[in-house]
This record gives structure tokens, sequence and C-alpha cells, in this order.
């Protein structure tokens, strides 16, 4: 047995071909722990997760999930997980109380519990009275809820989501994510792969995936801390190409990108770059209109980590 320790990853790869997919991931959870997976599509994050779910067999390398062996026995892991993906595995034309059903008897519900765990899934996704809609008559918030309380209507005690709120509104983001606090407050251990950096703070703990390597792991307050290189400044100014431009060649810029409306630099000491970065910036003929040190976010951390890596493989 695992213990606390709800899934055990030791040097898990995947290839498909000559493609490798997952690249000798390792980690352990903690029982109750929300870690969440986070990169750009085609990372190995979906992979990974369908992998732990016992759905595709690992090239090699080993995991344990819930106490089994995902490549041994995927079966006994099925029954002791519940998984959503973002397409949310839902039958669109079946009404929602036919889903719940349906997805009671995949998960084996004992009859007698099955009026109790419907009602508890109803409640929790907050679709009560609305048992008899239509499916693929629902907003993508209600899909999205309806799909959760599918997954756990067995009481699961480790939980996998694969982007799931890919395609939702904020607000219905925001409800989600205090349900999956609610359950991992309860012992539920949360696994939940993400693109959305904002989200990605809601997580205990991280594991940064890049073409299907983990390159890093920790708190959010632990990434910014310990991976980001120097300090970060704000720079609001226009043109925003020239002065991408003209910075690539700047001295004591380590790294110049794009933040929305704003240019994110990263430099060895924020105070003596501000008036340098605004005079270098002023000869190549871009107007500054503002500059301040602030904190690295985790999107930061990310394009420093992965800008790292990249440069390294290109040497």
């Amino acid at each position: 047995m695992t213990g606390d320790r709800s899934v055990i990853i030791d040097n898990l790869v995947k290839r498909f071909g000559d493609f490798v997919a997952v690249d000798h991931i390792s980690l352990e959870t903690q029982k109750g722990e929300i870690l969440g997976f986070l990169g750009p599509n085609g990372a190995g994050k979906s992979t990974t997760i369908r992998m732990l779910c016992g759905l595709l067999k690992p090239t090699s390398g080993n995991a344990l999930v819930a106490g089994y062996d995902v490549a041994k026995k995927p079966e006994a892991v099925r029954q002791n997980i519940g998984y959503m993906s973002q397409k949310f595995s839902l039958y669109n034309d079946l009404k929602v109380i036919e889903n719940l059903r349906l997805f009671a008897g995949l998960y084996s519900v004992p009859s007698q519990n099955l009026k109790e765990r419907i009602d508890w899934s109803l409640a929790m996704a907050n679709l009560k009275g609305q048992e008899d809609l239509i499916t693929g008559t629902l907003p993508g918030g209600w899909k999205q809820r309806l799909a959760l309380g599918c997954a756990v209507l067995h009481q699961p005690p480790i939980i996998f989501l694969d982007e799931p709120t890919s395609g939702v509104d904020p607000i219905s983001r925001r409800q989600f994510w205090e349900l999956i606090h609610h359950m991992a407050g309860q012992g539920v251990t949360v696994f939940v792969t993400t693109h959305y950096m904002e989200e990605a703070e809601y997580c205990n703990r991280l594991a940064l995936i890049f073409r299907g390597k983990m390159v890093a792991l920790g708190t959010p307050s632990e990434l910014k801390q310990k991976y980001m290189r120097g300090e970060l400044l704000l720079v609001e100014c226009e043109p925003l190409g020239r002065a991408v431009e003209a910075l690539q060649h700047a001295p004591n810029i380590m790294d110049a990108a794009v933040f929305r409306n704003a240019l994110h630099l990263v430099v060895p000491n924020a105070t003596s770059a501000i008036p340098e970065v605004r005079s270098y910036l002023h000869a190549k003929g871009v107007t500054v209109t503002h500059v301040e040190k602030i904190r690295p976010s985790l999107e930061d951390v990310f394009v420093s980590l992965t800008t790292d890596r990249s440069s390294k493989e290109a040497a």
C-alpha cells in the first residue's frame, strides 16, 4: 500500500514511435493534495493523465495509483479514481439523470447507495430540479459540474481532471475551483492539468511540463522564488515590436517578452536597470510611458524556464 501517498510515479515514459511524449517523469502526491500539471498544449500532460488512469500503457517506468500498478491492474485503478476530460465525457442526447445513472453503473455504485449518491451529485453540481433536461442543451458551466458529479459518484479517493475548465466562462471556472477545494478538504487527491496560468495558483503544488519533461516542481511561491532569474520590470511603451527587437541586443537584459500590451524584462538589478532601459529605448525611437519593478507571475517563471531549456537544447 502507498499510505498517504496517493500517486507514485517513477521514471514514467511514453513513446509513440520515435516521438517521446512523456520523458522520465517522477513525482508523488499526498492525500488531499491538489497537484497541477502546467504546460502548453502538446507538452505531455494529457498523455501522463491517461497513463495514470489506466487508459494508456506506459512504454517504461512505473506508476502506482491508489496502491495499484497502472500497467498491471488498470481495471482496479479505474474503479478507484474519478476521471474528467476537457470534453466532459457526457452523453449529450441523454437527460441529466440518465447520465448520472449510466456513470453510476459504469463505476459499480451499489444499488442501495444509488439514490443517495445521485442526490449528492445533483446538489454538488447545483442541478437539483434540472434532472430531466437534455444534457446537450446545458450551458458550458452546468455541463462541467455535471461531468464532475458523474466522475465522483463512486466517491473515489483520487480524481484526475484533464483541462477541466477549457471553454467555460470565468465565473463557472471560479465556482468549479471552489468545488475542487471542498473535495480536497475532505481528503480527495486532485490531479489537474491546465494551461491557464492564473488558475494554477489554486494548486497546492505544480509540476511544470515542457516537451515531455518535468522542468520544475513546487508550490507556486517556491517556483517564483527559486526559478526566476534576476528581477522583473514591467515596461509600457510603443511601438512594442520595435522595443522587443531593440532589447534583444541590449546590455544587461536577460530576457524580454510581450505580456498583453506591455513588456516584461528580466534584469540583474531592477533599480539600476530602470533608467538604463528608458535611455536605451528612447535612443531607439521607442516612447516609454511607464517602468516599474513587479513580482514575477507563474507565466514569467514558465517563460524563463522554457527559454533557458530551449537555448541549451539549441546550443
